[in-house]
């Protein structure tokens, strides 16, 4: 995190769909802390690129490298040239996506909290494909040593951090044998200079079945980057769905934060949407800025409001995405 002595620097990009609602929802929140921070809006997605002929235009971009933090909603079609994008010009190596059940939601595991720590620059996610001829095309996929040792090394510093006690390597070394097994060799490597923290390994088809039935046998996972896509939306199923779920996107002098719910074109503008992942967004904001005690109370803020029932229709309540947003600030507001 850079050093500052002003208000922090936010660059708030909504998105399209959903991301307008949800975006707005958690700066509400983030005002009503009165932490020092200081937002600057920019475009970015499916209607920019219908009204400016670029999902990320240049603008949008310097001002997110500029900034000490994004805030990021969703964007639909253009996933690859704005978020993608994004989070290879930031130079976020890390995506980080914590997973928790909420009481009062009715979900399959109730106690349920892990986390995915998934390298977020290479893997088949580098968009590396190629039309070799009409109807045949290769993807690349690229693991390298050096980024599969920094993941490995922030996913037990986290483990550290965070009172964790396990990290779970993710992989498919026995058909990907050169990439998967370099990627396992690094994690060891590094799980050598930790012998605190228990290590252990888990083919990814096999941590699907695991996660539907022993999902307590795993804490952190750490994942090359397309696994961890899938896993992340597998594991916000046994809590009750996307809605929930932050997600952070962290490198050596930038963080982005967004959702890892879509821009959800079919409820967009219905005022009904979830708030939930990204008001966690802003708190997951608060925590880079060094701001523990606003983050935790608007954590528990937000889990008093589920707790009670007051919420989108998705988990079970009757409120808009306003109603429930107003009713978590000024819940944050009588804790505060």
């Amino acid at each position: 995190m850079r050093e500052n002595t002003g208000p922090h620097q936010v660059a708030v990009i909504p998105g399209d769909g959903i991301g307008l609602e949800v975006i707005e929802a958690a700066l509400a929140v983030l005002r009503a802390t009165r932490v020092p921070l200081e937002f600057q809006r920019y475009q970015a997605g499916d209607e920019c690129l219908k009204k400016q002929g670029a999902a990320l235009p240049p603008a949008t971009l310097a001002g997110a490298l500029a900034a000490e933090a994004v805030l990021f909603g969703a964007v639909g079609d253009t996933a690859a040239e704005v978020i993608l994008r994004l989070r290879r010009e930031l130079n976020t190596f890390v995506n980080l996506r914590p997973t928790r059940a909420f009481p009062g939601v009715d979900c399959l595991y109730p106690e349920l909290k892990l986390v995915i720590v998934r390298e977020n620059t290479e893997g088949l996610y580098g968009g590396l494909e190629n039309e070799i001829t009409p109807g045949v095309v290769t993807a690349m996929r690229v693991i390298t040593q050096r980024a599969s040792e920094r993941i490995a090394r922030f996913a037990f510093e986290y483990a550290l951090r965070n009172g964790f006690g396990q990290v779970t390597a993710i992989h498919k070394a026995n058909v990907l044998q050169k990439s998967d097994g370099l990627f396992l060799r690094a994690a060891r490597a590094v799980a050598a200079e930790y012998p605190q923290i228990g290590y252990q390994e888990a083919l990814v088809d096999s941590t699907a079945m695991n996660l539907v039935l022993r999902p307590e046998r795993f804490q952190i996972l750490l994942t090359p980057n397309l696994f961890g896509d899938i896993l992340s939306d597998l594991v916000a199923g046994l809590v009750g769905g996307l809605g929930l779920c932050p997600s952070a996107n962290l490198g050596d002098d930038h963080a982005l934060f967004e959702p890892v719910h879509g821009s959800a074109p079919d409820i967009a503008g219905q005022n009904i949407a979830n708030p939930t992942a990204a008001i966690l967004c802003g708190a997951m904001l608060l925590r880079h800025f060094g701001e523990l005690p606003s983050a935790e109370w608007v954590e528990k803020a937000l889990e008093g409001t589920i707790t009670a029932g007051q919420t989108t229709s998705d988990l079970g309540g009757s409120l808009s995405t306003t109603e429930m947003t107003q009713i978590g600030r000024a819940a944050w507001r009588e804790r505060a």
